[in-house]
């Protein structure tokens, strides 16, 4: 599993480096938040361990900058700070846990351990469909900002066969079969029931493939 740690008192950043390594993690460290910035460019990361105040890029503005690049990792962030603005905002962004300095290097490990735990539940049945929705395949919910979405039936239906082809284009039998059970429909019925759904988000995720059909927005 590879760590990616953003941390600039370099006596804690060198000890939870060598203990999360000789716990059999790869661990690449950085002390600035655009060298990390740089370095998340360059490699995929399972993991991102962030302090806040940090030189050139704070933790923060960090995970911020790469969330609009969709660049997504369950995160950590370890801080001193004790301002509850602080500690909000780094949830609104999506960390998993906040952990206050000063620490145990287990109190890390079991952190870790628990989140590690989560997130493979989580990746299992849900897939992130722009920076603010997710969609969990399993229960058939979408969700906002972590908040359940409520959807007529049909739209729920229509969202599910979006989900479970994200990188498809949707064609007008697919949801024919799918929503409809094959029963006879004229794409303008598709057409209107599709312009619903798309009156019911927050954003604005479903593009049209002219003459064929629909594909979700990813960018």
């Amino acid at each position: 599993m590879k760590v990616l740690l953003l941390e600039d008192e370099l006596m804690l950043q060198n000890a939870i480096e060598e203990y999360l390594s000789d716990a059999g993690f790869i661990v690449d460290t950085y002390d600035d938040g655009i060298e990390a910035y740089e370095g998340i460019k360059r490699n995929n990361y399972d993991l991102f361990i962030l302090d806040i105040n940090t030189p050139s890029l704070s933790g923060l503005e960090l995970l911020e900058k790469i969330q609009e690049e969709r660049i997504f990792a369950p995160t950590i962030f370890i801080s001193a700070i004790t301002q509850i603005e602080q500690i909000s905002r780094a949830y609104e962004l999506g960390c998993y846990d906040y952990l206050k300095k000063p620490f145990h290097l287990k109190e890390l490990a079991l952190h870790i351990e628990r989140l590690l735990q989560i997130s493979k539940i989580e990746c299992r049945y849900t897939v992130r469909l722009t920076k603010m929705y997710t969609y969990d395949l399993q229960k058939k919910r979408l969700y906002f900002d972590s908040v359940e979405q409520t959807l007529s039936a049909r739209a729920s239906q229509i969202m599910h066969l979006f989900a479970s082809n994200m990188n498809r284009t949707v064609d007008f039998d697919m949801l024919r079969h799918y929503v409809w059970q094959d029963n006879f429909v004229d794409n303008a019925t598709i057409r209107a029931e599709v312009h619903r759904v798309r009156g019911a988000l927050r954003e604005d995720i479903i593009a049209t493939v002219k003459g064929v059909g629909y594909k979700l927005k990813l960018n």
